[in-house]
């Protein structure tokens, strides 16, 4: 019987699934080198430790029934040293071998029959003057390894601006993908258990700021064709993957197409309208799922608009809240993180809609954001 869950990461995912796991009864241990994380806030106990710390990663195990984690660029190697003596994890290693590295996330897409934009290989200049005759400019060029939010990757236009991206990345084996003039993006959530039972969320339509989630709409404004493809290709994916728990795919559309454009292999920022929107949250499935429970199939409610509130640089103290909560169709969610550096994940509100998403209804979304600022509290009293 499971009764304590180990999350590596402090992060808001797992502050959010801490707390859809401590209302349903079970214990939760955090790792996190970071004191005082937003998930260690809220867990029962937090291990100060850097994710490659295989000493304290065990500690976690041989205190925990199952560990999870909250983002992919976690150790890989943490994972294999815990499923080698033995203690439960999911998502698996296998899983996050995949996710970890882009090259094999498109392949293996590819080889589940999912469409994604022509890519290649560079690790030198030979391989980038190949891969631009074969593909053909513009392209992109991201990071195999790490990157996230739009870090290490560089839109390239021709062979100059890709040698200086090339050079830029410092060694870093990366991929070269056709560019695709996509109309919108959009993600599926989707969780399987460890029997094979497998549910996903409508599709969410995302608008980005530089590489980060600014905002999603929910349903994505799409045909029911596209989203019940992109529903089917996400299901695919999960049953090849064989992953155990909460994940997202996310594809670009254009011209009624749909290309795969990554895999997360966890609970995702564009999911986070679940928690207010739906009757399971896909943190409460995450739940269920790595820890023997049935799933509950997802069932939208309210339709909704997600905001991201992202910190600016210039304080740690977030006001204009009184105003934003004048509008009931508000619900705030703000993930407790001392500081508040540009363009940092702070929080986020979930505006509940009834009826369809209008143009009005983002432009409300929009208005409601702006009603919130980052300041220096102490500089405002003293002012």
């Amino acid at each position: 019987m499971i009764r304590t869950i180990g999350v590596i990461g402090g992060g808001q995912l797992g502050r959010m699934f801490a707390l859809d796991a401590k209302r349903m009864g079970y214990d939760v241990i955090t790792l996190d080198p970071q004191p005082r994380s937003p998930c260690g806030q809220v867990s029962d106990e937090q291990i100060v430790a850097q994710y490659d710390d295989f000493d304290a990663v065990e500690r976690l195990g041989a205190r925990t029934d199952v560990v999870t984690y909250e983002f992919e660029n976690v150790a890989i190697e943490s994972i294999r040293r815990l499923e080698a003596r033995g203690y439960a994890v999911s998502p698996s290693s296998r899983v996050l071998k995949i996710t970890q590295d882009r090259i094999a996330e498109k392949t293996f897409a590819r080889d589940c029959g999912a469409p994604v934009a022509e890519f290649a290989e560079v690790s030198s200049t030979d391989d980038l003057r190949s891969a631009g005759e074969r593909i053909g400019y513009p392209a992109m060029l991201k990071t195999v390894n790490g990157g996230y939010d739009g870090k290490g990757q560089w839109r390239v236009v021709d062979q100059r601006e890709a040698l200086a991206a090339l050079a830029e990345a410092g060694g870093s084996r990366l991929i070269f993908e056709r560019w695709i003039p996509f109309e919108r993006e959009i993600s599926v959530i989707c969780t399987r258990s460890a029997r094979g039972e497998i549910v996903s969320y409508p599709p969410a339509e995302n608008e980005h700021d530089a590489g980060i989630l600014s905002l999603s709409l929910i349903p994505a404004r799409v045909s029911s064709e596209i989203a019940g493809k992109a529903r089917e290709i996400t299901e695919r994916i999960a049953g090849s993957l064989e992953i155990v728990g909460t994940f997202c795919v996310e594809f670009f559309v254009g011209e009624g197409k749909l290309l795969v454009n990554e895999i997360a292999p966890r609970p995702h920022n564009s999911g986070h309208y679940t928690i207010d929107a739906t009757r399971c949250s896909q943190y409460e499935q995450h739940v269920r799922a790595i820890c023997g429970l049935p799933l509950s199939r997802p069932e939208l409610m309210r339709n909704a608009i997600m905001v991201n509130i992202l910190g600016t640089g210039t304080g740690n103290t977030l006001e204009g809240v009184d105003q934003l909560l004048k509008d009931p169709s508000i619900v705030l969610h703000v993930y407790g993180k001392r500081h508040a550096p540009n363009r940092r994940k702070m929080g986020h509100f979930t505006m509940l809609i009834e009826g369809p998403v209008t143009d009005r209804d983002i432009e409300r979304a929009r208005e409601a954001r702006a009603l919130l600022r980052w300041t220096d509290a102490e500089m405002s009293a003293t002012a």
